[in-house]
């Protein structure tokens, strides 16, 4: 499993900062709160469980998965479900509250919304509830190796 030590290694080579704090950013509203930005500027990386296999989504703080749009870009059928707990660090490698796009399992697909392109920057987690990383949409397509996609929606209290 990594650790916020293991990505601030990866993330240094490539000249990016990791940001810590002693106040926790588990939620996108947390996260925004401590970091000193909008909801929307958080990167909130969420695990989908489609028909029993895994796919990460990386999107905004004020977005949601849109399951049929899921189902549709990755071809998945089958009932879609947020895992529980156990599920999420055994899928992703990291604890609820700390998931980030970053050294993530190679098998595990990585979808990044469009919505993320709003912004010059967003504030994605590094692998623990402290902590975020300042990155470009660029950047995290380039990180993660995933897709740009269109598979959320805005949440109704933003």
């Amino acid at each position: 499993m990594p650790n916020i030590e293991d990505i601030k290694e990866f993330l240094a080579a490539r000249d990016i900062e990791v940001w810590e704090f002693s106040d926790p950013t588990p939620t996108s509203i947390d996260a925004a709160r401590t970091v000193g930005c909008g909801v929307a500027e958080i990167a909130k990386t969420i695990l989908m469980i489609v028909n029993g296999s895994p796919v990460t989504v990386v999107t905004c703080g004020d977005m949601k998965v849109n399951t049929s749009k899921l189902k549709k870009r990755t071809g998945m059928t089958g009932k879609a479900r947020l895992p529980g707990q156990e599920e999420v660090l055994q899928f992703s490698g990291y604890r609820p509250g700390g998931v980030c796009p970053f050294l993530l399992p190679p098998e595990l697909p990585v979808l990044l919304d469009s919505s993320l392109r709003r912004f010059r920057k967003v504030y994605a987690a590094a692998g623990n509830d402290h902590s975020a990383v300042p990155i470009t949409f660029d950047q995290l397509l380039e990180l993660t190796g995933g897709q740009e996609a269109d598979v959320c929606m805005p949440l109704a209290e933003y």
